[in-house]
This record gives C-alpha cells, structure tokens and sequence, in this order.
C-alpha cells in the first residue's frame, strides 16, 4: 500500500505546489492587511483634519449629494479617532443608459470631520500599484483573478476550494509516509542541519510538515469551508446538524413599485433588535445588497470590523423595502453546525485568538510556500536520479545482449 501513497503524495503535490506557494505567501502578507495598507497609502487611513467627525450617516447623504453617480453600499456608523471614513460605493443606473455609472472606483476615504473625499480607488483591481498593492494580494489569494463564469460562478475560487480538497487528503497521506515504522518516528521529527542539502531540504519538507501538521488541516479545511461553502461545506454539515439560513436565502423579492426605506430607518430598527437581544455593542456599519432586496446591520466598536476576536461580530438582516428582520447571526449562537460554520473565517485568519493567532497564520503562510517549494525540488531529485538509472540501463543493454550466452 505504501508505493500507492508514494505515488498519490508525488501527484497530488506536484498538481496543488504552484497554488499552495502562491496562497501561502499571499495569506502571510495579507495577515497584516491593514496595517500594511496604511503604512503604503497613509492618505487613505489618516484623516487630514483634527476635528470631532460628523455623524457618518450624514457623511454619506453628503457624499452621495455631491455626486449623483454613485450609491454607498457599505458605511462604517463609527470612525476611529484620527481615521478616515471608508465606505464602498458602487454605480447608480444611468437614466440613458440604464446601465450602473462607470465610476472607476469602489472604494472611497472620507475626512470625517468635513465629509471630503480624500482618496478613491477600485479595490481589487488588477494592478501591483502601490495604491492597489494589498488589496491586489487579498484578491489574488482567494481568486487568483481568474473570471467569473456568464452563470456566476467564479473560477478561481471554485479552483482553490478544490486544492483545498486535494491538500487535506495529501495531508493524510503525508502523515502516514512521515511516520513508516513505529522503530523510525524519531526521524520524522528531527532537522538535519549539519548535514545541510537535500538532506535538510528533505527533513524540511517531511518533518517540517509533522510538527504542524494539525494547522495544516485546519487551513486546508477551512480553505474548503470558504471557498466551496454552498456546494460542499454547508450540505456536509447539514447532515449532522441544522444550520441557519444564509442571507442570500433570507432575501425575500421588493413588491412592485416598493420604495426602500433609508439607512437611518434601517439602524434605527437594528438598535432596537440588538437591544433585545442583549448586544454589547450598538450597530457598528451597514451594508445594502440592492440585487437581494437586503439590509445587514454588524454590531461592534469602530475599527471592531477589522480587529476582530473569538467567533467575529453579530450581524442582523432587514427586508429592504419592509424593514422586516429576516435573519441574523450571533457568534457562539445557534446550532452546532452554526458555530462551527461561524468559526471558519476566524481559525483561517487566526483572528479566533487576536494577534497571536495572527502571528502563527503569517509563519503558516510561510510554512505552506516552503513545503510547496521543497516538495518540488525533491520531486526535480527523484525525477532527475530515476532518468539517469533508466540512461544507464538503456547503456547497459547492448553490452548485456553481448555477453549473453
């Protein structure tokens, strides 16, 4: 059975090492998204007046004021002092066209004391500036900017979802050959360092990947939780326990001719369902999904959406049109399934434990690259040492057929 592992580990390595090494350096960069982000581009995370802020629900009328083009589909309620405001927007329909306005950004950095736009960008966009630098990385770690399919499926996430699936059954197959007598485990977890070479880039590989190996799977896992969370992940869970319905299936479609209720009327509702149900903090940003008929109203201090810790935030869903309350998700309620579906995003970011666990998916990152890169040169070895014994044989032929009898 163990030739057959052999040649499973070889295969599968081979075939997952290229989208293993990019995710690996990807995801130990984007650990410290924002910090980084803001380090490269101050002008979009510094505020340029020292003054209280104004209430960013008004800052949004404004800003939504000054040009009629764009609608804000997703507005912190809070700003930390010193901070910019920063909402994503997106295109309102041309009345010509009736097509959504070609903006040429998604992302906008508001001065909260005096509602001006200090910076925009398109957040995602294909480009290695330094404006666009992290988030180009975040999107290159879950997408790979591989497109979108005419029936919205996207590529490049359903093809990571499926490394994910390949690595965590290499991960089993891994430990098994990591360990092949009960008299040699010893080996499996020492480093070679004296020795150096292929000896210590093949105890890199092998023992490297022993002493965490249970962070592997939990990565690997969660990989597959996010990426293939509808087609894999979700049903899976549901045969063991129930689970809540996600936003998409709580949207319910606008009646014709319906009118939205307003931001305001939305928090408004939110603070009053999150006192009832006993939540710390008051509603913390919103966003709008107009395709969905569907508000969300996340609950948490400002800055609370990126310095997250234990199961995340606790977020509502509105009917957008009846101001109706349609779901919601708390961290650490519900059924089993739930909590362990609200669990993934915080183990696979490490932000389940703050900045250690930070710190420990940034070394993994690293890790994940390294036994990518090494798994690959062991490979190129074996590869280039069977060629040259199948050369000698092939040398060896005619001098046999001579000397044969």
């Amino acid at each position: 059975m163990r030739p057959v592992f052999v040649r499973l580990h070889r295969w599968f390595g081979i075939g997952i090492a290229l989208f293993l090494f990019v995710s690996g350096v990807t995801g130990a960069v984007i650990a410290w998204n924002r910090e980084l982000d803001a380090a490269l581009n101050p002008e979009f995370y510094y505020a340029r007046t020292d003054a209280p802020a104004l209430l960013p629900l008004d800052i949004a009328n404004r800003v939504e004021a000054a040009d009629p083009r764009l609608h804000i589909t997703y507005l912190p309620l809070g700003v930390e002092p010193g901070s910019t405001l920063q909402v994503r927007v997106e295109g309102r329909l041309d009345p010509a066209t009736q097509a959504p306005y070609e903006l040429g950004f998604n992302q906008l950095a508001i001065d909260p004391a005096t509602g001006i736009v200090q910076a925009r960008r398109e957040w995602g966009a294909l480009s290695v500036a330094r404006l666009n630098l992290m988030p180009f990385l975040y999107q290159l770690h879950y997408t790979l900017y591989l497109p979108t399919t005419t029936s919205g499926i996207a590529i490049g996430v359903w093809l990571l979802g499926i490394v994910g699936i390949v690595w965590l059954f290499d991960s089993v197959i891994a430990l098994v050959l990591a360990f092949p007598s009960p008299k040699t485990w010893r080996k499996s977890l020492m480093f070679r360092v004296r020795r150096g070479g292929y000896a210590l880039v093949f105890d890199l590989h092998r023992s490297g990947g022993v002493w965490v190996w249970a962070m592997l799977g939990v990565i690997a896992l969660t990989s597959i939780s996010m990426n293939l969370e509808k087609p894999v992940m979700r049903p899976l869970v549901s045969f063991f326990s129930t689970l809540a319905p996600t936003p998409e299936n709580m949207a319910q479609p606008a009646r014709p001719g319906a009118a939205r209720l307003s931001r305001e009327r939305i928090v408004e509702l939110a603070a009053i369902a999150g006192r009832k149900m006993k939540l710390e903090s008051a509603p913390g940003a919103t966003f709008e999904v107009a395709a969905l008929n569907l508000y969300g109203v996340g609950y948490f201090t400002p800055g609370g959406d990126y310095d997250l810790r234990g199961l995340g935030n606790a977020w509502t869903y509105w009917n957008a049109t009846t101001g109706q309350q349609v779901g919601g998700s708390v961290p650490g309620r519900g059924s089993a399934g739930d909590i362990f579906m609200q669990s993934q995003f915080p183990l696979h970011s490490g932000r389940i434990v703050g900045l250690p666990g930070r710190i420990a998916i940034s070394f993994m990152g690293l890790t994940v690259a390294l036994l990518s890169a090494t798994g690959l040169v062991i490979w190129m070895k074996k590869l280039k040492a069977r060629r040259n014994a199948s050369r000698r044989v092939r040398a060896d032929a005619p001098t046999r057929r001579v000397l044969k009898p």
